[in-house]
């Protein structure tokens, strides 16, 4: 990362993720859009697309175009793209959500708010894709960090033209009413583009790359990485293709996702076996607060697909998907995200501040910018309530769940408390904040 160009406008886009975050959150505390309700309602659809497209989303999209340029030492295709991006994404979200509000009743609002918003939406994730597209196809052959990332951005593409259908199905044009069938037939699809390739898959690969760079560890197995990549894209390729043969024929999705998931849990193992190699060859033998929670958060991934294959088995599926979703989404993705986040933001605010002055004047370390004892809290906080909500989902208790998500939010918000203060320095001793030459960073636009 020295020497690396810093990406203007990626800690902004961690700021609106975490907006989209807690406005998720309390919305799930007040008892809107509770999980174990029908996916089709609109009230569920406000709540699953602040998440996903909100908050994950939009974080990895800062994240990558950060990261990108450092797993394939390549610049940036176009960093005047990024803020664009950005816009269009959050403003298209806006406008799709008031789409969701109309449809529910809760605004009135016209049908075309839906279309529109997804077209927004379709725009922005088109800025990402031929960015970061552009970016890797300037450095083939790619590594394969990178290739998982590669993979990522198709599945967004497949996710975007789902979701570009159903506005036009939800909201009654006539281009829409050809595809009735699709509400009921393409949601799968839609999510294990979304939820399985776009943000696990492209997760996957940034962290082998941060995973052993944090913890100074040697490349992982490389016939391990092959297994899980080349499963991985089985499994998606098997779903999704399959899966649209299977919608256009009519035959059903359950032979084609059946395969998918033998092929994506032959991924999962091989990735966690891999991680765990990269554990036990670490050189920092003391591991730092967020690979410690990263490591928590893949025991969620790994409870997901267990418990999955468990529900499968005894077919009992279909009833507790609302809270395998939620398992997914917080005890994994948000959780993972969470942890690499209280790296990242202090390792970035380090190199804008201490590193054009660095080797010429004392500074303090990237750990000086933290306080990890009392970060700790709120990640245990955090994990410890995505795990109760998760089963508050499974036994449908949703004032439980309700409370849980409550201690997630707190949680949430003592981490935002904790990025802040890292972008303020707050933490860093008086005598070493600023030295001759540093300039203090602002807090939410980076200098590069």
């Amino acid at each position: 990362m020295i020497g690396t160009s810093l990406c203007r406008w990626a800690i902004s886009y961690f700021a609106v993720a975490i907006v989209w975050l807690l406005l998720a959150e309390a919305l799930m505390v007040v008892g809107f859009g509770f999980p174990n309700h029908d996916i089709g309602a609109p009230e569920t659809l406000v709540i699953v697309h602040m998440v996903s497209i909100g908050w994950l989303s939009t974080v990895l999209c800062g994240a990558l175009f950060q990261f990108v340029p450092v797993l394939v030492a390549r610049p940036l295709y176009a960093e005047r793209w990024t803020l664009p991006a950005l816009a269009l994404l959050t403003l298209g979200l806006m406008v799709l959500l008031a789409g969701f509000l109309a449809l529910g009743g809760h605004i009135n609002g016209p049908p075309w708010l839906l279309p529109i918003g997804a077209g927004l939406l379709i725009a922005g994730f088109a800025l990402v894709v031929a960015n970061l597209g552009m970016t890797l196809w300037s450095a083939r052959p790619l590594p394969l960090p990178a290739r998982f990332v590669a993979g990522g951005l198709a599945c967004i593409c497949v996710t975007a033209a789902f979701g570009g259908l159903f506005s036009l199905v939800l909201s009654g044009t006539a281009i829409g009413a050809q595809w009735p069938e699709l509400l009921v037939s393409g949601v799968p699809i839609h999510a294990l583009a979304g939820l399985g390739g776009w943000l696990t898959f492209t997760a996957m690969g940034v962290s082998y790359r941060l995973l052993a760079m944090f913890m100074l560890a040697p490349d992982g197995d490389a016939r391990l990485g092959r297994l899980a990549w080349s499963a991985g894209i089985i499994a998606l390729a098997v779903g999704l293709v399959g899966g649209a043969l299977a919608l256009w024929r009519m035959t059903g999705l359950n032979l084609a996702f059946l395969l998918a998931g033998t092929a994506a849990l032959l991924s999962l193992a091989a990735y966690g076996r891999d991680v765990l190699g990269l554990y036990r060859t670490r050189k920092r033998r003391a591991l730092e607060l967020n690979t410690r929670m990263s490591l928590v958060a893949l025991t969620s991934l790994i409870a997901v697909a267990i418990l999955g294959a468990a529900c499968l088995a005894t077919g009992t599926f279909s009833s507790h998907v609302g809270a395998l979703a939620f398992l997914l989404a917080f005890g994994w993705l948000t959780g993972l995200v969470l942890a690499n986040l209280y790296k990242i933001v202090p390792f970035l605010t380090w190199l804008e501040t201490y590193g054009p002055v660095m080797g010429r004047v004392p500074t303090p370390r990237v750990q000086d910018l933290v306080a990890e004892r009392r970060a700790s809290k709120w990640f245990v906080l955090f994990f410890a309530g995505s795990w109760t909500a998760t089963l508050m989902l499974m036994i449908d208790a949703p004032l439980g769940f309700r409370v849980a998500v409550a201690a997630v939010m707190v949680a949430t918000l003592g981490l935002s408390e904790e990025f802040i203060r890292a972008r303020r320095l707050t933490d860093v001793a008086a005598a070493q904040r600023l030295p001759t030459g540093a300039a203090a960073p602002h807090l939410l636009v980076s200098r590069n």
